[in-house]
């Protein structure tokens, strides 16, 4: 599907985010990566074989000073 140098990652890595954008939607809160995933402003994705990867936002980690 990717036609870039050095080719996207694809849709099974682990980081297939990094993918470009083929359009973006942010009024109706999605995105199409080069890769095929749907990437939606929740941070859930939708994978080009259906798979549906639920929202996953970043833990942040309070240290102690």
């Amino acid at each position: 599907m990717c036609q870039h140098q050095p080719p996207c990652p694809t849709a099974d890595s682990a980081d297939r985010e990094a993918a470009r954008l083929v359009a973006h939607h942010p009024e109706q809160g999605w995105s199409l990566l080069c890769n095929g995933v749907l990437l939606f402003e929740d941070t859930g994705e939708l994978l080009p074989d259906g798979q549906i990867i639920a929202p996953h936002r970043p833990v942040r980690i309070v240290t102690a000073a």
